[in-house]
């Protein structure tokens, strides 16, 4: 049995890598060769958690590309002050052949790398090809793994990142001072409106219930990755941007459980539950067009699906072997 801890699965899943499972990923989900329970939802209202548990089975005609995992993520937002990250994780992936584990892997560095993957697979398909500036709202673990997954599929040139506390953002910027791999310049914005201007992509990476930016605030051609919320009763994009946004998402099924963003609009009557217009698996699969024009606000909605964690998992440890790193145990 093979064990990846944090540095071994950040190592084990390079962005552009990691871009590419996701889109095999979306197109099995999409094509039905991938089960996908619905998660379980565990509330610790006690301590102001809760836990998720989500599983799925990746089906290939290659047995190498087949896979089964269980994920166990817990979200406590009590976290911080006593020196721990929100967002605890672990990834079993199980051989699908004889129901063997084969790995347990830090699931919280998986779950930051294939949320923002996603993105960039989304970005990758409904961007404008000539996209330079990124806006990033929020400056925790998912903006700065989407600053890397969005300049891995478009060349940015600046990148704006707005936070309510500006000592994130300046720690943020400090650590992507330091790196010879993304060339954009940053820019700390006082106002999501100021980070916002003139943005051909927007990442929203908070934990907010209520929208963060002004539906005024967005121009014509603007694509926009979603993915901080992931309850009824949350969403980080106004209901007028929704209503006017060409709307694609990770799943059907599970927009429609969880993705305030899509359920309250609905709910208030603005848009009808055929305003999503394709999985993003579907436009993978060339099954439904991506962006059809260039004055179009595109909008990816993603409330995170276990195969992800499956692709993910097969590709990290498949790297790691491959490079011979990692720690075998015994099971």
């Amino acid at each position: 049995m093979l064990y990846l801890d944090a540095a071994d699965v950040r190592r084990a899943l390079p962005m552009p890598q990691a871009i590419e499972a996701m889109k095999r990923a979306f197109a099995a989900l999409s094509d039905g060769s991938a089960v996908v329970p619905h998660r379980a939802v565990l509330p610790i209202p006690k301590n102001a958690g809760v836990s998720l548990v989500m599983s799925s089975y990746l089906d290939a005609a290659d047995r190498a590309e087949q896979a089964i995992a269980v994920k166990v993520v817990s979200l406590f937002d009590g976290n911080s002050g006593r020196g721990l990250a929100r967002v605890q994780a672990t990834v079993l992936l199980i051989d699908s052949e004889t129901g063997q584990l084969e790995a347990i892997l830090d699931g919280a560095v998986l779950t930051a790398i294939r949320t923002a993957a996603a993105s960039g697979a989304a970005t990758d398909l409904l961007a404008r090809p000539e996209s330079r500036s990124l806006a990033i709202l929020g400056a925790g673990v998912q903006a700065r793994s989407h600053i890397e997954a969005i300049c891995a599929v478009r060349p940015i040139e600046t990148v704006a990142v707005y936070s309510p506390t500006p000592s994130k953002v300046e720690g943020l910027i400090r650590e992507f001072a330091g790196r010879t791999d993304i060339a954009a310049r940053f820019i700390a914005a006082r106002s999501a409106a100021e980070a916002i201007e003139g943005a051909d992509i927007i990442c929203t990476t908070t934990t907010a219930r209520t929208p963060v930016f002004k539906d005024d605030d967005i121009r014509p051609g603007t694509h926009l990755n979603a993915v901080g919320s992931y309850t009824p009763e949350a969403a980080e994009v106004p209901p007028e941007t929704v209503a006017r946004a060409r709307v694609v998402v990770d799943s059907r099924e599970a927009a429609w459980i969880e993705a305030g963003d899509l359920i309250q609009p609905l709910r208030s009557g603005r848009i009808e539950a055929g305003h999503i217009v394709a999985e993003l698996g579907e436009i993978v699969l060339e099954q439904q067009p991506g962006r059809t024009s260039l004055e179009e606000i595109t909008l990816f909605k993603s409330v995170g699906v276990a195969v992800q964690d499956a692709s993910a998992a097969r590709l990290a440890v498949d790297n790691a072997r491959r490079e011979g790193f990692g720690r075998q145990c015994s099971w």
